[in-house]
């Protein structure tokens, strides 16, 4: 099957041998026995490259995600027996703004374990052996059986202090936005319904209120960033600029009052299936402490 995977990947038996270190002739021994075992052909041969028929097509489909469904197994069980560590899986912008300022904290106390962060915000596939637990951000009602609620979610504008100040005032009203450019997440999920400029503007601003400008932006952290940069005004999720706030790189220039809520929040979830190991309850330990005092925090600024 390493063979096949090769030769269909590279399109070359002379490229597969050299990968796998094996002779051309080998190469072809081993597809032609897998042909005459299946009783399909699985190539169409010319002279300077080779080409997958249907029945090779569908072969592959399979086998290519179950040959690196099985290298990262090999991969976990010989790592069991070297240093311990922990996978996490969870969106991009969460990661870089809510957990890996805070990792530094888990790593003094286990120095023995290591961390690998898989930031994707595609859902990471139950099955996958080498994920240990993800944390996600989800409604209630779909957080899988098993998960810990970490906090909820609050939102607010955001500005650098600079930009704050440029409106002559503070507190803001929402008429200042109309000369302000909005930092917009390009999202189509059923949470941007309540993540979206037009969503705050609805309940807080005189109806057609149009700002100067929009910019749109993949991901939560590019919004915070172009915020930090003076770009314009982000509306951000506070428990991920909270310590920013603290630290007065970003100000809320509405105060209090432009807060709004959402039904969404922020889940550990308990992989299924997953080994058990003293690192990883270790870790689960310590998202769950730091979720309290995001929750403490977030419950003082309210």
């Amino acid at each position: 099957m390493r063979a096949f995977e090769a030769v269909a990947r590279l399109a070359s038996f002379r490229a597969a041998g050299e990968e796998l270190h094996l002779t051309q002739p080998a190469i072809s021994r081993q597809i032609r026995s897998l042909e005459e075992e299946l009783g399909a052909t699985l190539f169409h041969r010319g002279t300077r490259h080779v080409e997958l028929t249907s029945a090779g097509a569908m072969l592959l489909r399979v086998v290519a995600p179950s040959l690196d469904r099985l290298d990262a197994c090999v991969r976990q069980i010989r790592h069991r027996t070297a240093r311990q560590r922990v996978t996490v899986t969870t969106f991009a912008s969460f990661a870089s703004l809510w957990l890996l300022p805070r990792l530094q904290d888990f790593q003094r106390d286990h120095p023995q374990v290591d961390i690998r962060v898989s930031a994707h915000d595609a859902i990471a596939d139950p099955d996958d052996p080498e994920i240990d637990l993800a944390l996600r951000y989800c409604h209630p009602d779909q957080a899988p059986p098993g998960s810990a609620p970490m906090f909820g979610e609050v939102l607010t504008p955001v500005v650098n202090p600079a930009l704050a100040r440029s409106a002559g005032h503070l507190p803001w009203t929402s008429t200042d936005l109309a000369g302000q450019t909005l930092l917009e997440e390009d999202d189509h999920r059923p949470s941007a319904e309540f993540l979206s400029w037009r969503h705050w503007l609805r309940l807080n601003a005189p109806p057609g209120l149009e700002p100067r400008g929009w910019m749109y932006l993949n991901f939560t952290y590019q919004q915070i960033q172009a915020a930090l940069a003076g770009q314009g005004v982000a509306l951000a999720r506070i428990a991920l600029v909270h310590e920013l706030l603290q630290r007065g790189e970003l100000v809320e220039p509405f105060g209090v009052s432009g807060r709004i809520s959402s039904p969404f929040g922020y889940w550990l979830v308990r992989w299924p299936g997953r080994r058990d190991s003293q690192e990883i309850e270790a870790f689960e330990s310590w998202v769950l402490s730091q979720s309290e005092i995001t929750r403490r925090a977030l419950a003082l600024a309210a």
